[in-house]
């Protein structure tokens, strides 16, 4: 009898001792659900964060106050830097402001700083983008844009770090903040767009000027070196004139008095006029391409979205967005959509 209860008395500690190894199993499981759920929670939040960043850095839809507010201050921002690189150029204000400009300088990189630092950081976050986060920092840090902003504040980086650096150098050389203008201006944007679009042609077109450099200073070399050795008396001081030349500038320092020589300026200047046309040409023809297939995607997505023959609120936000990215003016825009409406017809 004493045999039996000693057993059951073990099976009923067995059972304990299993029942506590669930329950310790289960607490273990619970514990880890709870920190997995905190980090998914952490991530998502983060996620968030990032894209918002990327939404107040960018330049800020209409109904965006705190993006519109951000665009304010950086645009002001950069505007006082170019009226204080300006400034600081003149000796007597400098030396009487000194300390203010350096206080504001120490402000504007800080600023420029926590902005790079943050669109690095957010940039994962731009639409359309594949690959990994690395990646996409990497492509995002060789952009103009970015380029830009680091070119901003690598001069008075510079400075901090090498005080023997000649400072009015590296003074003018932040007047280059000024092209941070640009990614809040569409103009400039379709302007570096059609000149990358169309690198090579005027890669030819000013191989072709080169040449042409290279030929009319060495004939005004030949036939000018004699009687004005000063200023004709090797082909490298003869590429002055002929480039002031070529280019219709002609300045009227230096100029042929022989005969000859007048008269092969005379077909220099005419042979300028079509080699300054030439990129002119291209200029117009390349923008004109543009705008073309601006409203021709502008035209698509008025296709896509009136499928249904209604443009409800937010399918008109996307086109504003769209006319606005693609540099469309409200009368392109009322021109695409009635001629749209009469194809349709």
């Amino acid at each position: 009898m004493m045999l039996y209860a000693l057993i059951n008395l073990k099976k009923e500690v067995i059972k304990i001792k299993k029942s506590t190894s669930v329950l310790q199993e289960i607490r273990a499981k619970r514990k880890s659900l709870v920190l997995k759920n905190k980090f998914w929670r952490y991530k998502i939040n983060l996620k968030k964060i990032n894209q918002r960043c990327w939404e107040l850095l960018e330049p800020g839809r209409e109904k965006d106050f705190f993006s519109r507010l951000t665009d304010f201050f950086l645009l002001s921002l950069i505007t006082l830097n170019v009226f204080a690189v300006i400034l600081e150029t003149v000796d007597s204000i400098y030396e009487k402001f000194q300390i203010y400009f350096n206080y504001f300088e120490y402000f504007s990189v800080l600023i420029f700083s926590i902005e790079y630092l943050l669109r690095l950081w957010s940039c994962v976050s731009r639409e359309n983008e594949k690959g990994s986060n690395y990646q996409i920092r990497l492509k995002y840090i060789f952009s103009f844009g970015a380029v830009i902003d680091l070119i901003a504040i690598l001069p008075s980086l510079v400075a901090l770090f090498y005080p023997s650096i000649d400072l009015r150098f590296i003074r003018a050389l932040r007047i280059i903040r000024l092209l941070k203008f640009s990614r809040y201006s569409g103009s400039i944007n379709s302007l570096i767009s059609v000149l990358w679009d169309q690198r090579r042609s005027f890669g030819a077109a000013f191989f072709l000027l080169f040449i042409a450099l290279i030929v009319v200073s060495s004939g005004m070399y030949l036939v000018e070196k004699d009687v004005q050795p000063e200023k004709f008396g090797s082909i490298p001081q003869s590429m002055w004139w002929a480039l002031v030349t070529l280019t219709t500038v002609g300045y009227g320092d230096v100029y042929p008095i022989t005969g000859v020589g007048k008269l092969f300026g005379s077909i220099s200047i005419i042979l300028g006029i079509g080699t300054v046309a030439l990129p002119a040409g291209i200029m117009a023809s390349a923008f004109t391409e543009f705008t073309r297939r601006n409203q021709k995607k502008y035209e698509d997505k008025l296709k896509f979205m009136l499928k249904d023959d209604i443009i409800d609120n937010d399918e008109r936000e996307e086109l504003k967005l769209l006319s606005e990215k693609l540099n469309l003016s409200d009368e392109d825009i009322v021109a695409i959509e009635e001629l749209y409406k009469t194809k349709k017809k």
